[in-house]
């Protein structure tokens, strides 16, 4: 399974429908990557997610096919099944996926949790998302649309933040691109602390509903559904497996 990518010492768990993966969660994932030095980002297409009963448009195996493609190449990423469809049919949660990888994690191994702007804002209504960064730190990628100025607001009740020392913040560039790092601090009321880390300037405005909707749009104007439109968004090897399995129609 995943073991061996396990073995690193910092370990990002990057979950999601990735229904289809992007361009932009690439984009997330190498910034995180460059910015916090992370030996591995684990993509995890989920199974069943408690706060989409509708379920995804394309089947897990399907998802994890095409991620396994956009990653491949890509230095210390992996994709991971630790939120692959539980046989009970019972809902993934995030907490428990994070305490199951934290436990397989080396003694040293430092475990956090990627996620966008959008995933973050509706933290509330995930399952005990107050234990979540006491379990693995959230690293937050920023979104056109979604200032981070509301942070404080989308945190669970039982949260508060507070900004760490200015010394902790640091600039990175990426393929020409400059973006930040900084970091908070999250309290619980017990007391404990626990650093939550932002990536604000990646500018990254793809959706997977966007991707999905340009992908129709092509199909119904083609019955060959060679259309390009979407191509800019994909990987060429994710597009060609959509083609191929006529996803998205």
């Amino acid at each position: 399974m995943e073991s061996s990518f396990l073995a690193g010492k910092r370990v990002a768990f990057f979950g999601g429908s990735f229904d289809p993966p992007h361009k932009g969660h690439l984009a997330v994932a190498r910034a995180a990557r460059e910015a916090l030095s992370l030996d591995t980002v684990l993509f995890a297409p989920v199974g069943a997610q408690p706060l989409k009963p509708e379920g995804s448009t394309a089947s897990f195996e399907d998802r994890v096919a095409m991620t396994r493609l956009a990653i491949a190449g890509e230095p210390g990423f992996a994709v991971s099944l630790a939120d692959a469809p539980k046989s009970s049919a019972a809902p993934n949660y995030t907490l428990d996926t994070l305490l199951d990888l934290r436990a397989q994690l080396p003694p040293q191994g430092r475990l956090f949790c990627l996620m966008g702007a959008d995933s973050f804002f509706g933290l509330r209504r995930w399952h005990l998302a107050a234990e979540i960064p006491f379990v693995a730190p959230l690293i937050i990628a920023s979104r056109p649309g979604q200032p981070l100025d509301d942070l404080r607001q989308a945190l669970p009740p039982d949260l508060t933040m507070d900004a760490a020392p200015p010394e902790t913040d640091s600039m990175h560039d990426l393929s020409g691109s400059t973006f930040g790092l900084y970091r908070y601090i999250l309290r619980n009321t017990a007391g404990e602390t626990a650093p939550l880390y932002l990536l604000p300037g990646l500018n990254i405005d793809i959706s997977a509903s966007q991707v999905r909707e340009q992908i129709q749009s092509a199909a119904e104007a083609s019955d060959s559904g060679a259309s390009d439109s979407g191509s800019e968004l994909l990987c060429p090897s994710v597009l060609d497996y959509i083609r191929a399995h006529r996803l998205y129609r």
